[in-house]
């Protein structure tokens, strides 16, 4: 069994130790160099063990802590060819409760057996012998004798390594992965692929904002991996999405920054005012790691981490239950912080916060899986890709295409290559497509080493019990702009109910019992919060005997348990949110279907909504339980254009005066419709709308109308908080304004849009500083989180970590030539912004990616130009237009 000794750190084995003794280190230095005969903490009795060479006692009462540190370093070194920097060691190993040297004239000892067990740290690889001729340092000593030290320690030997300096280089991964030279790591097949690789990876990424690089990187990071340990590609996908687990599943790294700092400090030898300085100065956890670490020296050199060994450490804190949880935890993190090198103590610790900073995107990551798998199928296959695979690349395109420098933007003459880019374009749109009907590595990693890109859509198909991504509308202004986009395609109008999506498995076994699960537009798991729904399932599946299987889309609303009426999601969000049980239900709900994707073992994604909507009605009729405290179960209230405009516009107008959101227009039939021609064609398009489910796209088929979204009920927007400044006057100890921004798809990153300080209540106020208090994991001075935000021409005092979503109105769209939100879509020069916002409330259903975009903020624009609204000209500098002056809130006059 290995043993390790760390500079610091506490034994996470079982044995039997000495009570530890918290000190700094400049009072571990003061004690160690106390005056003779003064027993130091944690010092051994010496009996039995392997001694020391014979105490040194130099004269150094009256120096300074660093003088005398330097004198014993040299008296010692005389001695027996020990270095200072091994004397360093030896002396930070005082807070390990390992004997050193005292000043006293009695020899002490090491005690080997206090050294940690190994046997579950995530690395590989035999240390370093000791050989005679040698000095503890590995280097040749400096004694002419052959035989080693005085010093027998029977362990392996001391190491001066600095931390921050140790960690291997690699070659660079952004180059175009046709040029990638796999053969140029060096590493042998099936050998484990060291943690430093993906650091170098994820180093790579900080390094550059250029979409191509970071692809290539990658790209290259995955093929490497495939080939040479294939076993080392799944903890690299979720290391690299910083995530452990599919969405839904309920494992969590639940690691608070308590045990994380503690960790830290075991392992630097800190303090903790000490960290918190660093923090306050670097503003990210994983740079004061670094920092931290950046002169601890280990007595024995550490094997390095390997992927899959921090991947199973996750796995063992997330897993970690009962009294000892938190101990275990520390333990845990303290082995991988000992053992980390250079950039993995930062990025480790980042992962361990679960904020990377540089963290890959899923589109990202699926698209570079795809092209890597296309580049080089995996080892593990029995038989080779076969010829007439639609995915092969022959050895001889390869040869031909013409590698491109990663910052590349021009577009050349490459036959070769577009042949290449053709086959990447089909393994990107298959496994995307098998992503979003089935979000889990696990399985995808997994069918893709056993049988490639060929064999996942019979591998991997949509099934009960795994939830698959929802399709998303997009947002319209008006019923004409609705009737203008869809042209005189049949459409469905239904109620957009204000409540919680809910995606419903259901199935029944062989042996008759019933499999339940509920997930959340998320696709969290959400059956404990919803015990009557889940009983409702099981009635209909009870009273539909021809039903064996389904998967629903559905809202669930809270209702008046006596006549259904709808309430509010408010009222809907007072519920408690786990291991709810049917008893304690004191919030009724109705579940409204609107969409079928899977009915008795068929999938329906791929047809027109009419027919899914028909079996949806006919398989699962409406059901008003007995059973006091379950749900209701209903279709949702719709109107069809087929009925007539004047239909359509009277439906509207009670979803208007009723309690919901507003509308949701769906496409019944897929068809055509014609675009007008765009800037330098002449020729009208015909733009295809499939009436299809279709797994995380925001559709044209699926509209969503809004009652804020209206032109006479006020403009509204979703938009994200990614900073603030300081208040001024009664505001002085909150954040206001606050920095607003708009979510961009293509970019993949927030772009701020204004800046906001009307709306808010006291109460908000202070919850908001509950919530984004400064110098914590979602409040900072410099931008610390995996999604960039650009702000334009504004810098805010603080940066918000991106996590919330706020729906607010303005009064105006106005263009700023401060704000980047929409930038070229209306001005080539400049963006847009909104003039006068306010607060409306905290859109708890929607993510960061389903805030407003620039398109929808420059529809708006476009339609209130065209309604002559041009009030606001232009923004001439600030992204809001009102401001504090001392006492006075001028943004709520202006409000009024």
């Amino acid at each position: 069994m290995k043993r390790s000794l760390t500079t610091v750190g506490k034994p996470s084995t079982p044995r039997k130790k000495k009570a530890k003794v918290e000190t700094s280190h400049q009072s571990s230095l003061d004690t160690f160099f106390g005056s003779p005969g003064q027993k130091r903490p944690g010092a051994s009795s010496g009996k039995g063990k392997a001694k020391l060479s014979a105490g040194i006692t130099p004269v150094v009462s009256e120096l300074t802590a660093l003088e005398r540190d330097e004198a014993y370093a040299r008296a010692l070194a005389e001695q027996d060819g020990l270095t200072p920097e091994v004397l360093l060691n030896l002396e930070q190993r005082a807070s390990q409760k390992a004997a050193i040297p005292t000043m006293s004239g009695q020899p002490e000892v090491i005690d080997v057996d206090l050294l940690d067990d190994d046997d579950e740290q995530p690395v590989a690889g035999p240390s370093k012998p000791y050989t005679a001729g040698t000095s503890l340092l590995g280097k040749p000593s400096s004694s002419t004798s052959s035989q080693p030290p005085s010093r027998k320690i029977t362990k392996p030997p001391f190491s001066n390594e600095i931390a921050t300096k140790s960690a291997p280089t690699y070659i660079p991964l952004s180059i175009d992965p046709t040029a990638y030279d796999l053969d140029g790591l060096d590493w042998s097949p099936n050998a484990p692929i060291p943690y430093s690789f993906l650091t170098h990876t994820l180093s790579s990424f900080s390094e550059t904002r250029s979409r191509i690089a970071i692809l290539n990187t990658l790209t290259n990071c995955l093929r490497s991996i495939s080939r040479y340990h294939p076993p080392s590609l799944l903890p690299s996908l979720y290391l690299l999405s910083n995530s452990l687990s599919p969405p839904y599943s309920p494992l969590e790294l639940g690691l608070g920054h308590a045990i994380i700092s503690k960790a830290i400090q075991q392992v630097s030898g800190l303090t903790s005012a000490a960290l918190k300085r660093l923090y306050t100065t670097t503003g990210d956890p994983g740079d004061v790691a670094y920092e931290a670490k950046s002169n601890v020296r280990t007595l024995i050199p550490h094997p390095p981490l390997l992927i899959t060994g921090v991947y199973d450490s996750l796995l063992k804190i997330a897993r970690a239950q009962g009294q000892g949880a938190t101990k275990q935890k520390q333990a845990i993190v303290e082995k991988l912080l000992v053992a980390a090198r250079g950039e993995e103590i930062r990025y480790l610790v980042r992962t361990l916060c679960q904020n990377l900073r540089v963290g890959a995107v899923r589109t990202s990551i699926l698209t570079a899986l795809s092209r890597a798998m296309v580049l080089t199928p995996p080892s593990l296959l029995s038989e080779g890709i076969p010829d007439t695979s639609p995915f092969r690349i022959s050895p001889e395109l390869l040869s031909t295409v013409k590698p491109l420098p990663s910052n590349s933007k021009k577009k050349t003459s490459d036959t070769a290559r577009d042949e290449l880019n053709e086959i990447f374009t089909k393994a990107e749109a298959l496994i995307k497509k098998i992503y979003v009907q089935r979000p889990n590595y696990d399985h995808l990693a997994s069918a893709l080493l056993e049988a490639a890109l060929d064999g996942l859509t019979e591998r991997l198909p949509l099934t009960v019990g795994i939830p698959l991504l929802p399709t998303l509308g997009s947002p319209t202004r008006s019923l004409d702009e609705i009737y203008d986009r869809l042209g005189l395609l049949p459409f469905a109008a239904e109620f957009k109910y204000d409540g919680q999506r809910a995606q419903i498995h259901a199935t029944r076994t062989e042996g008759q019992s019933l499999k339940i699960k509920l997930f959340s537009r998320h696709l969290e798991d959400m059956t404990d919060k919803y015990p009557d729904v889940c009983t409702l399932v099981n009635t209909i599946l009870l009273q539909s005997p021809n039903v064996q299987s389904f998967i629903i889309d559905s809202e669930i609303v809270a209702v008046d348990p006596n006549d259904g009426s709808l309430k509010t999601f408010q009222e809907l969000s007072n519920r408690a949110r786990k291991d709810v049980q049917l008893g304690e239900v004191k919030v009724s709900v109705c579940v409204f279907a609107f969409d079928l994707m899977y009915l008795n073992g068929e999938i329906l994604l791929e047809k027109a909504f009419r027919e899914r909507r028909t079996l949806l009605r006919s398989q699962l009729p409406p059901i008003i339980p007995t059973q006091k405290g379950a749900a209701r179960f209903d279709h949702v209230q719709s109107c069809e254009s087929e009925d007539g405009r004047e239909a359509v516009e009277e439906f509207w107008q009670m979803a208007v005066n009723s309690r919901t959101e507003g509308l949701m227009i769906k496409l019944l039939d897929s068809g055509e419709v014609l675009q007008e021609p765009t800037a330098g064609k002449d020729k009208i398009r015909r733009k295809p709308l499939p009436a299809t489910y279709e797994p995380d796209k925001r559709t044209s088929a699926w509209l969503k109308l809004k009652k804020d979204y209206v032109i006479g009920l006020g403009d509204s927007l979703d938009l994200v908080p990614i900073g603030a400044w300081h208040g001024n006057g009664r505001k002085a100890n909150w954040w206001s304004p606050i920095l607003l921004a708009l979510w961009d798809p293509d970019a993949g990153k927030l772009v701020a849009v204004c800046k906001c300080m009307s709306g808010f209540t006291d109460v908000f106020y202070k919850g908001l500083n509950e919530r984004y208090p400064l110098g914590s994991d979602t409040c900072a001075q410099e931008p610390c989180w995996d999604l960039e935000c650009d702000t334009g021409g504004l810098r805010p005092e603080v940066y918000f970590k991106p996590q919330e979503v706020w729906e607010i109105r303005g009064a105006d769209v106005t263009i700023s030539p401060v704000s980047k939100a929409a930038f070229g879509l209306v001005s080539k020069t400049r963006g847009l912004s909104l003039r006068f916002p306010r607060f409306i409330k905290v859109r708890e259903d929607k993510g960061i990616e389903n805030a407003s975009t620039p398109q929808f903020l420059a529809n708006m624009w476009e339609s209130q130009q065209g309604q002559g609204k041009d009030r606001g000209g232009v923004d001439e500098g600030e992204l809001v237009d009102v401001i504090e002056v001392g006492e006075t809130d001028i943004e709520e006059e202006l409000s009024e």
